[in-house]
């Protein structure tokens, strides 16, 4: 599905000033309006923390369990290090390719580029040199697998997701996604040099939970995607049916969660964990779907019950994966 261009107008947030702002570099808001303090924020604010925060938690576990105990802290530190300057990277361009569309989003309108406390000329140079950087430093102090597959995450999501899949099909995120999952193979790989079935499993994970995880947002704020004629599942399709997705989605995840016990990389407790987190999953996939099903809609649907309940099964699966190996 192609889409067109959205109309350069004030709409869900957006102000004549910010879109002017994410026009061309000369167009931002002048130096003299820009505090440094404030731009320090804005320049961290494109690395998008938050989301860094969630990679970061599926990385370090993944060391633990490569190292089958605790991996040695200098390189935990290099890695994570590495994946932030990585990742920040990514999402630095991410919003400068998306910052047409961001001027007109709601959930999007106070991002740096279109306040115009940072220009697009510099996030494009902030970007490329934390992409630069991150591989460098992957490279020559951690391994250059790990550098290679960071830098493979990286050019996925700028390239594959956010410039072709993002504004042309509803299986943006579902794709697009590979990219949020390349930290456990990082993880690893940061440990052995190498890439085996554990890893591998618990990227499937990751790439079965990104759509269940995202899709209940994308209901809540479709609205926003539709204005911008971004093709989100919920934006083309009824509720019924992007919850039916998030059902089938949640039942591969739990069912691949459960293979690395069988496969022999964990033990009793990582397996309680994931039935338990699992079994809470299904329950809140379900009462989603039921209350789809009944054409709840606005806050009776009560989509962000499962968003919220993805991050904390994420954090729980990958502590437990961390936590294992002491306890066989």
């Amino acid at each position: 599905m192609c889409v067109t261009a959205v109309e350069s107008r004030p709409a869900g947030g957006g102000t004549p000033h910010a879109l002017e702002a994410v026009g061309e570099p000369g167009a931002s808001t002048s130096p003299s309006h820009r505090p440094f303090g404030a731009r320090v924020k804005a320049f961290v604010a494109l690395t998008k923390p938050r989301i860094i925060e969630l990679l970061l938690i599926t990385t370090v576990p993944v060391m633990f369990l490569a190292q089958q105990g605790v991996p040695d802290l200098t390189l935990v530190l290099l890695t994570c290090f590495g994946g932030f300057l990585s990742a920040g990277g990514a999402n630095a361009l991410n919003m400068y390719i998306d910052r047409d569309i961001d001027a007109l989003m709601d959930r999007t309108a106070q991002r740096p580029l279109v306040t115009g406390m940072v220009s697009p000329r510099e996030c494009l140079a902030f970007g490329i040199s934390l992409a630069v950087i991150s591989t460098l430093l992957f490279g020559f102090t951690v391994n250059w697998l790990s550098a290679w597959l960071a830098l493979g995450a990286l050019l996925f999501y700028v390239v594959v997701y956010t410039m072709v899949l993002k504004r042309r099909t509803s299986q943006n995120i579902v794709w697009g996604g590979i990219a949020g999952c390349m930290p456990v193979l990082i993880g690893w790989s940061a440990v052995t040099n190498s890439v085996s079935w554990a890893p591998i499993v618990l990227f499937l994970v990751m790439f079965f939970w990104t759509p269940p995880h995202y899709w209940p947002l994308s209901m809540k704020v479709k609205d926003d995607y539709a204005r911008v004629g971004v093709p989100m599942l919920p934006v083309i399709a009824s509720n019924k049916t992007v919850a039916r997705q998030i059902v089938i989605y949640s039942w591969v995840m739990v069912a691949v969660s459960l293979l690395l016990t069988p496969l022999g990389y964990t033990g009793w407790f990582y397996t309680t964990v994931a039935l338990a987190a699992g079994g809470w999953w299904l329950w809140e996939a379900h009462a989603l779907q039921h209350r789809a099903k009944s054409e709840a809609t606005g806050v009776k649907l009560k989509e962000m019950r499962l968003f919220h309940w993805s991050i904390t099964y994420v954090s729980l699966l990958f502590v437990a994966v961390a936590v294992d190996p002491f306890l066989r």
